[in-house]
């Protein structure tokens, strides 16, 4: 894919005014010539959030949390840095055309972009068959008497696909998409015998396509930031002869098991909860949705994949499984308790009624009940001991110890060794064997690799005199102006800590213009980000201390000049010196000498103060 211009990152930002913007995610109150507000980030009682209209930064004193409106979004909404710049972008109405990248990779963007725009006319196409067809009747009768009123229905874009073999693909070739475009998509097929009921083998034309989506009410799948990237479509009866619900194939755009369906709108749900109430199917999840219940995810298919544990390990902690009461849905359990437990999630059941479903029960029983039940879920090793054990004649030693390896394979699972050690006792002592003799039996599990930490910008921390310059130098355009024109990087290069008051100084920012400030802010690391968003907010540096800073930098100019000086002493005790070394040296510390004394008459005792 390309890249996104500096000069329209920067209008964003300028376009985009940061308390309007969070203003609405939540309340923010004024205080001040700031703005205050309980931190989204971490639990607190007393508003610690400030948000700065004037620096157009925002930063929290209690959880360190800060940067530009870019940072905001992106950790509020757990998206990159691109998704972020487009849904500010779109907010404001400034369209975002990405510099082209090497031919291969320009290629496939514009084919991406393609398909998202044919998903997206899909969507409303379908949104409008259902809202506005005679033909989608019992479609809208059907959602009806499963308690998705219209108003739901729009909020989540739900639509219907007619009951004929080409409405939807002569539909959109008649928007002008090809055949090609069609196809790669997954919404419409090439003719495959295998693919064709039997009695509709003579309606088929030779070498014709077809829709992939007919007669069925559709569930447009959304990527986190709310793009159409696939469908879903359910059969308005059930037919043994068709499946229930079919999905998109895999395209460039839809990846089935890389998707958690509705996660564009519960993931602030997620976060707040810190757990993941996670269903089946799409109506579950949009009946308890629109109950009140957010912290909800469908996984596409009944069992989690890695991708998507490592997915909602972004958000949540803990994982609570409401699958069906029936031997499938204890399967889909059991086949996701691998990919969630490698991710470390805490995962708990609750369990179904049977012939009951977390969209049946809602209805039935309302929310509190059903949040109720979420609450009462039984740690999934209780659940699932009690289950294996159930089956099992525990009185013949050869069903006991065949139980007891199959159960040892799965405690292997579980990386956290407080966690192992307190399943080992329950199995142990549920299956009536000796914890020794069981831990035995438990297959040594592979260690993962360890993430990389990111590293930290420096390994010996700012000094306060470069804090106080890093701060001027953002805010004042005389400071910024005179460091310019000092030989900065020299000295810089000779300083523990200054690496990111050299960025500052790299940096093409105008003081006057915050968009860019916010631009070199989004441009950085996270923790740096915050931690420059920390000065930048501090109220114990004020405007006056411009006067002081050309004492700091002097100070630090010095200090350079010393460090080298002792770097040059150390040479000359070096043995075996030839009489040109030794007199090379010596000029060059007479040098530094006389700059330092130079220095030395620009300086004056001036206190630095902590910020």
């Amino acid at each position: 894919m390309g890249t996104i211009p500096s000069d329209t990152i920067e209008q964003i930002a300028a376009a985009n005014d940061i308390v309007e913007v969070i203003g609405s995610y939540f309340p923010v109150k004024r205080a001040g010539a700031n703005f205050k507000a309980l931190c989204p980030f971490h639990q607190e009682k007393t508003p610690s959030f400030h948000v700065s209209p004037q620096r157009q930064t925002f930063h929290c004193f209690g959880c360190g949390a800060g940067g530009s409106v870019f940072r905001f979004v992106m950790d509020y909404e757990h998206i990159d840095f691109p998704s972020a710049v487009r849904k500010l972008a779109a907010r404001v109405g400034i369209p975002v055309i990405e510099e082209r990248g090497p031919h291969g990779e320009d290629r496939q963007h514009e084919a991406r972009r393609v398909l998202l725009r044919l998903h997206a006319e899909a969507a409303v196409w379908f949104h409008d068959n259902l809202l506005k067809k005679e033909l989608a009747e019992p479609a809208r009768n059907y959602l009806k008497k499963r308690g998705i009123s219209a108003e739901i229905a729009k909020r989540w874009q739900l639509g219907f696909a007619p009951d004929e073999w080409d409405a939807f693909g002569s539909w959109a070739r008649g928007r002008g998409h090809d055949a090609r475009e069609l196809i790669a998509s997954g919404l419409v097929k090439t003719k495959d015998d295998a693919d064709r009921a039997p009695d509709q083998t003579s309606k088929l034309k030779p070498q014709t396509s077809y829709d992939r989506f007919r007669g069925r009410i559709m569930f447009p799948i959304c990527n986190d930031v709310g793009e159409v990237i696939a469908f879903s479509g359910r059969l308005l009866e059930n037919e043994a002869e068709s499946a229930k619900y079919i999905n998109s194939p895999e395209t460039p755009l839809f990846r089935k098991g890389n998707v958690l369906f509705g996660l564009h709108k519960t993931k602030r749900g997620l976060i707040e909860a810190n757990c993941a109430i996670v269903c089946e199917g799409q109506l579950d999840l949009i009946t308890l949705y629109e109950a009140g219940i957010t912290n909800v995810v469908a996984p596409q298919g009944t069992a989690f994949t890695e991708n998507q544990a490592r997915l909602l390990k972004r958000f949540v902690d803990e994982v609570v499984l409401c699958f069906d009461a029936d031997a499938a849905g204890n399967k889909a359990a059991e086949r996701s308790l691998d990919a969630l437990l490698q991710n470390d999630l805490i995962v708990r059941v609750a369990e179904m009624p049977a012939g009951e479903d977390p969209d049946s029960l809602v209805r039935r029983e309302g929310k509190e009940k059903f949040e109720k039940r979420v609450a009462a879920a039984r740690d999934f090793f209780d659940y699932w001991i009690e289950h294996e054990v159930a089956i099992v004649d525990l009185s013949s030693l050869g069903a006991k110890m065949q139980l007891a390896r199959k159960l040892a394979g799965t405690v292997s699972r579980v990386h956290d060794p407080m966690m192992r050690g307190e399943i080992v006792s329950k199995v142990s002592a549920r299956l009536g064997v000796a914890t020794s003799d069981f831990e035995n039996l438990v297959p040594r599990s592979v260690p993962r690799p360890t993430a990389e930490l990111p590293r930290d910008m420096d390994s010996i921390a700012p000094s306060q005199t470069i804090k106080q310059l890093s701060v001027l130098a953002l805010r004042d355009s005389e400071v910024r102006d005179f460091l310019l024109a000092q030989e900065w990087r020299e000295v810089l290069a000779q300083t523990p800590g200054a690496e990111l008051l050299g960025r500052i100084l790299s940096a093409d920012i105008h003081v006057e213009d915050s968009a860019t400030v916010s631009s070199f802010l989004a441009s950085l690391e996270p923790h740096e980000e915050a931690v420059v968003s920390g000065w930048i907010a501090s109220k114990r540096i004020a405007y006056t201390d411009r006067n002081l800073a050309h004492e700091w930098w002097y100070s630090l100019a010095a200090e350079s000049v010393r460090r080298q000086l002792e770097a040059l002493k150390s040479k000359m005790r070096l043995p075996q010196l030839s009489q040109g070394d030794v007199v090379n040296l010596q000029k060059q510390i007479l040098d530094l000498r006389e700059q330092l004394h130079e220095l030395s008459k620009l300086l004056s005792p001036a206190p630095v103060r902590d910020i």
